[in-house]
């Protein structure tokens, strides 16, 4: 057998390695991270009503939370975890479960401050996700105005693996005659 037979990555979903992804797969990724941040943010609110509880058990009433302070813890926990998760790993839980991979130039990892305005940009402008819809390399705004990339990686490894990547990745150099001999 091959490394190419034990692949990880199932022979349908080969020739899609490194290839822009599309709206479905994307709004896809993007709900199941609304998801986890309506589980984060449920979870604080039920710690938060916990810790008051435990401060005055008999006088408790679940504490009340205003429209403007619910949407804006919203929009806070939405770009933190959007800008540690691109930062950090290249792809946020949705992205994960959708084979999806956030990408700068050459392929690369984001930093972090390009991590940050990216997260920013699509929690503030969230409809320009559909602009990918019109472009053929597949970008939404986001994707134009912090120079990025969202494409298919179901790989396991860390490492860039985007198409433009490795036409750009150096070859290893030829060994030196005193390793040869060795």
């Amino acid at each position: 057998m091959s490394e190419h037979d034990l692949s990880p990555v199932p022979k349908e979903a080969r020739p899609f390695q490194g290839s822009p992804a599309g709206i479905v797969t994307r709004l896809i990724a993007n709900t199941v991270d609304a998801i986890v941040v309506g589980v984060v943010l449920g979870a604080g609110y039920l710690g938060w009503a916990s810790f008051l509880f435990l401060l005055d058990p008999r006088g408790f009433e679940f504490p009340s939370v205003s429209f403007l302070f619910s949407l804006t813890a919203g929009m806070t926990v939405s770009i933190v975890y959007l800008w540690l998760a691109w930062w950090l790993a290249g792809t946020s839980y949705g992205g994960h479960v959708m084979g999806l991979q956030v990408r700068g130039r050459r392929g690369r990892r984001l930093g972090p401050l390009r991590a940050l305005a990216r997260a920013a940009f699509c929690v503030f402008f969230p409809i320009g996700l559909f602009w990918c819809v019109v472009t053929p390399e597949r970008r939404s705004v986001q994707d134009l105005v912090v120079w990025t990339a969202v494409v298919y990686d179901w790989r396991p490894d860390p490492r860039p693996r985007s198409r433009l990547a490795a036409a750009e990745a150096p070859e290893p150099p030829p060994p030196s005659p005193t390793e040869e001999s060795r």
